[in-house]
Order: C-alpha cells, then structure tokens, then sequence
C-alpha cells in the first residue's frame, strides 16, 4: 500500500476519532467502561474508535461502524468488520455488538491477571448485565484456561463461563464443547 491510498483512510480516521468521540458522549459510552472486564483506570481512559465508515442514529440510540473496526479503552480491545452498538432508554450502552470473521474481543481483569481474551463470528457484550456471549466458532481464553464451543458465555462479576455447541444458550446440536483447563500450581513451577 502506497503512502498516497493510506492518506484517505488516516484521514478518515482521524476525522472518525474526533466525531467519535462527541458521539460515544452522546451515546453514554463512559458507561460502557466501567461495565467491561476492566481494570479500574480504563474507566478514565479515552475511547478511540477508528472505522472506515459510521453510520449514527442517534434518536434511535444507535451507532454502527464498518470496515475494519477498532476500538480501544485502557487495556479493552475490540477489533471486527462491524460493531453496533445500542444504548438503554436511560442513555447507558446496553449492547455492543461485533460481528465479521472471527471479532476479537481482550481486557485486563486486575493489573496481576492475564489477558481474558475472545474469539467468534458474533461477540455480544450486555453491558448493563456485564456477560458476553461468543457466538459461534467461539473461543475464550481465560488465563491458562480455555474454553471453545459454538456458544461461549462469560458473566464478568462471577468470572463464570457456560459453554456449549450450539448457536444459544438453550440449544444444544451435538458435538462437543472442549476445555483445557490448566493446574494452578503448574505456572509457579514454570517460573522457578
């Protein structure tokens, strides 16, 4: 990619950033951090969201954005084709939506914890509930501890994960849900 294709989409860009950012006020999006598996400093942090196009209705309480999509607070990361996000009567985000192959989904639960990291074609983050949904082809990686399945639900508060191989909670269609789950004392010993 030449210097002069990237100036359009920097410049797209930037100009996203800075709408961006009045819009994720509008929308309540300083709800949606506190609410994320985060750290407590993400609340603070600014919200960056860079796409190739935004599409906002904000009667509605709607926002979509498009094209490569990347979203960053504090130590979250979301990174997918779309993501939609749509916000409760009372103006906090209720639900951000990442589709596309394979949306990313990370954050960092307390400064002494690894990374909880997502995979699926369908991430669903109810923020007002603070559970995520990974649907299908769906990973979590949690620690040392995995967990894939075509649904993957995590409750945040209760770092609880409920999987299974269907496309929903209450379906099943056969097949199997895989686990690693890693013995606590084996990483102490890596380290000596």
């Amino acid at each position: 990619m030449t210097s002069t294709t990237r100036k359009p989409l920097t410049a797209c860009r930037q100009t996203l950033n800075s709408g961006v950012m009045a819009l994720c006020l509008a929308l309540g999006m300083s709800t949606f951090a506190p609410a994320a598996m985060a750290l407590d400093s993400d609340a603070s942090q600014p919200i960056n969201i860079a796409a190739d196009a935004l599409s906002l209705d904000d009667k509605a309480g709607t926002a979509t954005y498009t094209g490569q999509v990347e979203m960053r607070q504090g130590s979250m990361k979301l990174d997918a084709s779309r993501v939609d996000i749509s916000r409760a009567g009372s103006g906090e985000i209720s639900l951000v939506k990442a589709t596309g192959k394979r949306a990313y989904l990370e954050q960092q639960p307390a400064p002494d914890e690894k990374l909880v990291k997502g995979w699926a074609d369908t991430i669903r983050y109810h923020a007002l509930e603070r559970r995520v949904e990974l649907v299908g082809n769906a990973r979590l990686e949690k620690g040392d501890d995995t967990f894939e399945g075509g649904y993957v639900e995590y409750f945040l508060d209760k770092r609880q994960v409920n999987a299974n191989n269907s496309k929903t909670a209450q379906q099943t269609e056969g097949g199997r849900v895989h686990m690693t789950l890693s013995p606590r004392g084996a990483n102490a010993s890596k380290e000596n």
